[in-house]
C-alpha cells in the first residue's frame, strides 16, 4: 500500500449510509438460536458489482443474484447459512426469489434490487417455513453497529467471523471500505468456496467499480486454496453508495487507481483470513513462484504445489519434503527444466538446480515447524512470477468432512425430503 490507511471497527457496517442486521431462524437446526440470516442495506441508491462461482453447477441464489445484477444495481443483500439452496431445481429458484421479494417488500425496493446468497448443505430444500416469517424482523432490526452480527450469521464451518474495515483519504474526502467473508473448507482458486460482502462510501463510476472488483478478486480469492474443491455458491458482492461526499472517480483516474489498490488490500486480508481459519488446518503457507517464462507458467506451478495432497500432508507433518514440491512442479504442465529449479523453504535453500542443497535437515525442519512459512520456487527461465496462499491437510480435516448425515435427518423431520 503506497498510501496510509487506518484500520477501523465496524466490518461490513463501517461505511457511511449502510445498515445491517441478523436474526436466528433455525435453518439448519430449529432448536438452535445461532444467527443464520443476515441483511445488508444501502440507505441511498448505490452502484454494485459481483463475481460468482465458475462451477458449472450453480446454486439457485447465484443464478438469481446474477440475473438481478444484470438488470441494474442492487441496494440490499440477504444471506443465510445452514442451507446452500444448491441442486434444488425450480423450487430452489422460487425460494431464492421469495427471499428477495420479501426483503424488497419490507424495504420498499424492487425485488431485482436485492441480492441473495446462501451457504451450507447442498441438495436440501430451504426450510422456508422457518425462514420467511423472520424476514420482517430482519428488516426492522437494521442498524448502524450490527456488522459483526451479519458476519456471524453467514459462517458455517468457520471457527470465527472474519471481517475488516479501513478508512483512508481519497482526494479531500475520508473514505471507508468494510467487508466480511465466510469460508473454511471447499476452498479452491476460481474464487474458493466463500461468500464475501464489501461496502464502501466511495463515489466511483461503475466502470471503476467493476474493474476494482475483478482485479481484487483475481489477486485475492483466486490465489487461495485449502482442499482444491470449488463450491456451487461462491459469491463476491460489492456495494458503493458515494456517501463519503467525494466527486465521482472515473475509470483510470488517480482516484480510481487508489480505490482499486485499497479494494485489493481489503480482499486479500479477507482471503488470507479464510486460509488461516481453514477446516482443521495447522499451517498457513505462502507459495511464491519466480523465474517463469510466462505468467501462466508461474500460475500453473503455484497451483500444482498448493493443491497437491502429498505436499500439504508433508506440511502438516512438519516434513520439509522438497521432493514432493518438485514433483508437483513437474506435472504442472508449465514449461520447466528440472536442472534449473531452485526451492527454498522458510528462507532455507532445500533444492538447487534440481538437486538436494547442502542445508542441514534440522534447519529445514525448523523452517516448517512454525504456524506460517514461505515456499519459494525459482524456475530460472524468465521474469514472470505468481503468489498463492495455501494450508496443510490434516487427519482432522478428513474426520470433520466424513458425514453430513445429521442435516439430512433433520430435513426428514421437516418433511423436506
Amino acid at each position: 500500500m503506497d498510501f496510509p490507511i487506518t484500520r477501523i471497527k465496524g466490518g461490513i457496517g463501517a461505511a457511511k449510509g449502510f445498515a445491517t442486521s441478523a436474526v436466528s431462524c433455525g435453518i439448519k437446526n430449529p432448536e438452535s438460536d445461532r444467527l443464520d440470516l443476515g441483511l445488508i442495506y444501502s440507505e441511498v441508491p448505490c452502484k454494485s458489482a459481483g463475481m460468482f462461482t465458475t462451477n458449472k453447477v450453480k446454486a439457485a441464489p447465484v443464478k438469481v443474484s446474477q440475473a438481478n445484477l444484470r438488470k441494474g444495481s442492487i441496494r440490499a443483500v440477504v444471506a443465510n447459512s445452514g442451507n446452500a439452496n444448491a441442486c434444488t431445481g425450480l423450487p430452489g429458484i422460487h425460494d431464492a426469489k421469495s427471499m428477495c421479494g420479501d426483503v424488497a417488500k419490507g424495504l420498499g425496493l424492487k425485488s431485482t434490487e436485492v441480492g441473495v446468497c446462501s451457504t451450507g448443505v447442498i441438495g436440501l430444500p430451504m426450510p422456508m417455513t422457518r425462514l420467511s416469517p423472520n424476514i420482517p424482523t430482519l428488516v426492522s432490526g437494521l442498524g448502524k453497529k450490527k456488522g459483526n452480527d451479519f458476519a456471524r450469521a453467514i459462517i458455517t464451518s468457520d471457527t470465527h467471523e472474519k471481517e475488516v474495515a479501513i478508512s483512508f483519504d481519497l482526494g479531500d474526502h475520508r473514505v471507508r471500505i468494510g467487508g466480511c467473508v465466510k469460508g473454511a473448507g471447499m476452498i479452491c482458486p476460481s474464487m474458493a468456496t466463500m461468500l464475501c460482502f464489501i461496502t464502501t462510501d466511495a463515489n466511483v463510476a461503475q466502470a471503476c467499480l467493476d474493474e476494482a472488483v475483478r482485479e481484487a478478486v483475481e489477486e485475492s480469492f483466486n490465489r487461495i486454496t485449502i482442499d482444491g474443491d470449488m463450491s456451487t455458491n461462491d459469491t463476491v458482492i460489492v456495494l458503493a453508495n458515494g456517501e463519503s461526499g467525494m466527486p465521482s472517480a472515473r475509470r483510470n483516474s488517480p482516484a480510481c487507481r487508489q480505490f482499486r489498490t485499497a479494494m485489493k488490500w481489503v480482499m486479500l486480508e479477507l482471503a488470507k483470513a479464510i486460509v488461516r481459519d481453514g477446516e482443521r488446518v495447522t499451517k498457513f503457507v505462502t507459495v511464491e513462484v519466480a523465474g517463469a517464462r510466462t505468467h501462466l507458467d508461474a500460475k500453473k506451478v503455484a497451483e500444482a504445489v498448493c493443491k497437491s495432497a502429498l505436499v500439504k500432508a508433508s506440511w502438516n507433518g512438519g516434513d520439509p519434503n522438497w521432493g514432493r514440491i518438485i514433483h508437483a512442479v513437474g506435472y504442472s504442465r508449465a514449461r520447466i527444466r528440472e536442472e534449473l529449479i531452485d526451492i527454498s523453504i522458510g528462507g532455507k535453500l532445500a533444492c538447487i538446480g534440481g538437486l538436494q542443497a547442502d542445508t542441514p535437515m534440522d534447519e529445514l525442519r525448523e523452517a516448517v515447524s512454525g504456524r506460517e512459512f514461505v515456499i519459494q520456487i525459482n524456475l530460472n527461465q524468465g521474469e514472470a512470477k505468481y503468489r498463492m496462499y495455501s494450508s496443510d491437510l490434516s487427519p482432522e480435516y478428513v474426520d470433520f468432512n466424513r458425514s453430513e448425515y445429521a442435516y439430512w435427518k433433520q430435513a426428514r423431520k421437516d418433511g423436506l425430503v
